[in-house]
This record gives structure tokens, sequence and C-alpha cells, in this order.
């Protein structure tokens, strides 16, 4: 196989891996729009560790990244538990 080949190979795999990626995302933004009706526009209520592991991986993505897909919590929110210190922790 010569280097064109491998190339194009490269790229075909790629973009299936990126495609697939973006299935899980699109679904699990939909159960999340869904979830969110089911709460009957409640805010969902969340303990100190999921607010914790929810700004660590809103982190990953920041802010502006945040406004492009459906969070469960506003991405200023998000950022806001980034900042926040542990309970405890004084």
């Amino acid at each position: 196989m010569n280097a064109p080949q491998l190339q194009f190979l490269i790229l075909v795999l790629a973009g299936w891996i990126n495609r697939s990626q973006q299935n899980v995302i699109d679904y699990l933004q939909e159960e999340n729009r869904i979830l969110r009706e089911q709460l009957g526009g409640k805010p969902p209520r969340f303990t100190d560790r999921q607010r914790r592991r929810l700004a660590a991986k809103a982190k990953l993505i920041g802010r502006q990244g945040l406004f492009e897909i459906d969070t469960v919590a506003t991405p200023d929110t998000l950022v806001r538990w980034q900042h926040r210190p542990p309970p405890g922790s004084s």
C-alpha cells in the first residue's frame, strides 16, 4: 500500500469515527431534552458531587462550546460551578 492510499484509508476511518461520535452526541442531547421535558420546567437538582463532575466535564468543553450544545444546566451555571470551592474547604 503506498502513501496516498494509506492517507485515504486514514481519512475514511477518521470520518467514520467522527460520524459515530456525532451520532452519540446527538442522541445524548435529545435524551437530555426529553428528561428536561419530564421535569415539567423545574430545574434539575444536583448534589455537590454531581455538580463537581459536570463542572469538570464542562471545563474541557469551554464556555463557548457549551453554548453550542444542549446542556442540563446553563453554560454560565456550569462555569460558576467550576469556580466553586468543594464543600468543607475554607
